[in-house]
């Protein structure tokens, strides 16, 4: 039997996980790369357009010391773009650097230093379920609730009469949809033609659609809908989600509630968010979720 010769010149290590998920072929499918070569950002949008995941998360580690005071540097890219903050690729990564570099791990916490700033993943135990404290909210621009309707292919009855669609960031701007139940999501169908320059000049991407579910577990579901296809889970909207709720009443501060997306994809993935609320305030924004290795190989690269 004849075997492939590696080509490459330079070697780098990677894995992929299942990320918001407990069992492997479920949740959100991350690349990370341990990049020892200092590629640079064509390089690695390249290598993310390989994977073709929504994501590929790159580390560049650094000297111990200031790994401990500033976190492990991360860079990560979907198939067309960087982020600056993004939640499966950060609780993966995370996830990765917990179990391939135990040396990066404080009081079972890895902080992940991001374009957005630094990031905390705290793990339970000898787990890989961890919890992540995104940056504070940002509260922007509450949108037209006829114009949103139109753009997700809902009815305007769908939407939840006492929360108006708004924009909000935790690092990464979502248009948050509320709808009275999630039932309603099945009709999702976002116009992405019309909705991509309709968000972008409003300063945001994508809408993050979510509705109660009517029991207690999951309490709400979610889909979020972007270049052509569906992000079966969305840490960085999930944030901004639980942030809306919160600031808005749906919520109360500091009452942790479970989210389930990616169901209508065969992807399905569960997220535990909290967010606490003092003074008229949102803050201490955590996701959490868990984390399953699936494979790890090399990339050859010439």
């Amino acid at each position: 039997m004849s075997t492939i010769a590696p080509l490459g010149s330079s070697q780098l290590d990677y894995f992929i996980v299942d990320v918001f998920t407990d069992r492997a072929l479920a949740g959100n499918p991350l690349a990370v790369v341990f990049d020892s070569i200092s590629l640079a950002a064509e390089r690695m949008q390249a290598i993310a357009r390989e994977f073709n995941l929504s994501e590929t998360a790159f580390i560049q580690r650094r000297p111990v010391a200031v790994e401990r005071a500033d976190g492990v540097r991360v860079r990560i890219f979907t198939t067309q773009e960087e982020l600056n903050f993004a939640g499966h690729p950060t609780l993966g990564t995370a996830s990765v650097l917990r179990l391939c570099a135990p040396e990066t791990v404080q009081h079972s916490t890895v902080t992940l230093a991001l374009n957005v700033g630094s990031v905390p993943v705290r793990f339970s135990g000898d787990t890989l379920f961890g919890e992540m404290t995104q940056p504070n909210p940002e509260f922007g621009a509450e949108l037209d609730r006829a114009a949103v309707a139109r753009l997700t292919g809902l009815g305007l009855e769908d939407l939840d009469p006492a929360l108006t669609p708004q924009i909000v960031s935790t690092g990464t701007a979502f248009a948050i949809v509320a709808l009275r139940s999630a039932d309603c999501l099945a009709r999702l169908n976002v116009n992405q033609k019309v909705a991509i320059p309709w968000l972008r000049a409003r300063g945001v991407r994508w809408f993050y659609v979510l509705g109660p579910t009517g029991s207690r577990t999951p309490a709400y579901r979610a889909r979020m809908q972007f270049y052509g296809g569906e992000d079966p889970a969305t840490g960085s909207a999930a944030g901004c989600a639980i942030s809306y709720l919160v600031a808005h009443g749906a919520v109360p501060s500091e009452q942790m509630i479970a989210l389930r997306q990616g169901v209508e994809i065969g992807r399905s993935s569960d997220l535990f968010l909290t967010a606490s609320l003092a003074s008229g305030k949102v803050a201490n924004v955590r996701a959490a979720g868990s984390t399953v290795l699936v494979a790890k190989g090399q990339l050859f690269l010439p």
